[in-house]
Parts: C-alpha cells; structure tokens; sequence
C-alpha cells in the first residue's frame, strides 16, 4: 500500500505541488489537482486514474485562459484552439463549460467585441463582419444581434477617410479607382463605394479649388 507522506509547493512555480510517497518524491500536480490530497491518503489506481484527468483537465484550463489573456474569443474557437492541441473532446467541453459559466466565454459579448474593434480600426460592411464572426462559429441569431445598427455608409465613410491621405494627390480617375477597390475589399457594395467615392472625391475637389484660391 502506498501513501502520501509529503506535499510541497515547488519553489520555482507556484502553481505546482510535488507529491512525495513513501517518503519519496513521486509526481507533481497542479496546485488545483493538489487541493484534492491530503497526506496519509491512499494511493490507489483510482486515485492515480482521478489525477490523471484533473491534470489534464487543469492543463487544457491554462491553455484557454492563456488563449483567452490576448483579446476575447468566441466559444468555438477556444474549442478549436484546445483540440488542435490534443485535448480528448471530453476535457475541451468540461473547460469550455467552465469558462462559459465564469463568464470568460461569451458569444454574445465577443460579437460586439469584435464589431467594435472593426469600426474603430478597420471599418467594413455589415456582409463583411458577419461573414467574419460566422468563421469563427458565431450562431446567425448572434451575429445579427451585433450587426443590427451597422450603417454601411456610415463605415465605410470612415473607411474611406483612414486612406484620404494616401490617395488625395491623385487625379480623379485613381483616386476614384483605388478608393473604390479599397472599399470593396471591406466589403462594401456597389451602391454604397459608388456614393461614398462621390463625397470624398468632391470634398478633395474643393480643397484643391480653395488652395488655388488662396
């Protein structure tokens, strides 16, 4: 029969606990799966079988925190992100849950997350944005929520004016063409480029007409 005879913190990091056994070191454990032990507790192969996947469960929690600690993601892409890492579909779904029920995970506050990281820096159309988020497995009732009171016209003004700069030396023709294909590529339709190139290009008009002038 064994038994723990020893639990130590590790010096080096905190966030594991070194397991001593019949007077020996045995094994470390996460400091969540260390909680659970207790010294003159019995090692039997349940217990060890039990470790096992409390360490495999705190490991695939480290990796989505550690994930989730550089911008918010959606749920399905945390799920991703833990698979592509070899964690057993079992494991993913129980951090998953976890981290939905701490509010770490959700969908609906990504949406707006993301939207309103796209206005600020890159504007694109309302098409476009809901194309994006359902790439990273968004549901539609969601991503309408979050695109509801999107203007496309409104974005891709401003689109259009984070690229003025470049652009107002040219001469009507490119400054009409390269503006245009700029905003297509946002994702914008004909109607909306076609009106919004109109304004820009008639407001770098009268710039010009009023330093001639001058």
């Amino acid at each position: 029969m064994s038994i723990i005879t020893a639990l130590q913190p590790q010096k080096r990091n905190k966030e594991r606990v070194n397991v001593h056994v019949d007077g020996r070191y045995a094994f470390s454990v996460h400091l969540s799966v260390a909680i659970g032990l207790a010294v003159g507790q019995e090692v039997t192969d349940e217990l060890r079988s039990a470790i096992n996947e409390e360490e495999s469960l705190a490991a695939a929690r480290v990796a989505a925190e550690r994930y989730l600690s550089y911008r918010p993601r959606s749920v399905a892409e945390s799920r991703r992100h833990l698979e592509g890492k070899g964690y057993p579909e079992s494991i993913v779904e129980m951090v998953v849950n976890q981290l939905v029920s701490r509010g770490l995970l959700d969908d609906q506050a990504f949406a707006r997350f993301w939207v309103e990281q796209r206005e600020t820096f890159k504007p694109r159309s309302a098409r476009a944005l809901r194309a994006e988020l359902a790439q990273k497995g968004v549901s539609r009732q969601v991503v309408d929520d979050a695109v509801a009171d999107q203007d496309d016209l409104d974005s891709a003004r401003a689109a259009a004016r984070q690229r003025l700069y470049r652009l107002e030396s040219l001469a009507e023709d490119a400054f009409r063409l390269q503006l245009g294909r700029a905003l297509q590529r946002r994702g914008f339709g004909y109607g909306t480029v076609k009106t919004v190139v109109g304004e820009l290009w008639e407001e770098v008009r009268a710039g010009r007409d009023e330093l001639e002038e001058s």
